[in-house]
């Protein structure tokens, strides 16, 4: 096995489209993945998940049921399963996601911005 350094500029380099996130590493069933926000995602929640999203750069919304979380670079935000959650990014935004390996992007509604088998970079 090989441990090597992961530079996450470059991996965001690798990529230009929205709300189609990639694997960039793996611990303990659990996803490090990069994803490139623009504009609003689908109303969702996972029953069986936790998610945390780290900004990179840019900023976003988390719109949640009962109140409105801005995150800047630097900050993060922990969704517990089971919470309907609804990002939105005025302009473009890079996060880091850290969530279980079983983690459906879209969590309970299936759609056109649904990725089952998400690319590792």
């Amino acid at each position: 096995m090989s441990i090597e350094k992961i530079n996450i500029a470059e991996k965001l380099s690798k990529f230009t489209d929205h709300w189609n996130p990639r694997i960039i590493g793996e611990l303990n069933n659990q996803h490090v993945k990069l994803v490139k926000f623009k504009g609003p995602f689908v109303w969702h929640k996972h029953d069986n998940e936790d998610e945390m999203f780290l900004v990179i750069a840019g900023a976003f919304t988390m719109e949640l049921r009962d109140k409105t979380i801005e995150l800047q670079p630097g900050e993060l935000v922990i969704i517990p399963k089971g919470v309907e959650h609804r990002p939105v990014a005025n302009e473009e935004v890079h996060v880091l996601l850290f969530e279980p390996a079983t983690t459906l992007n879209t969590g309970d509604q299936e759609g056109e911005l649904t990725r089952v088998n998400l690319e590792r970079i």
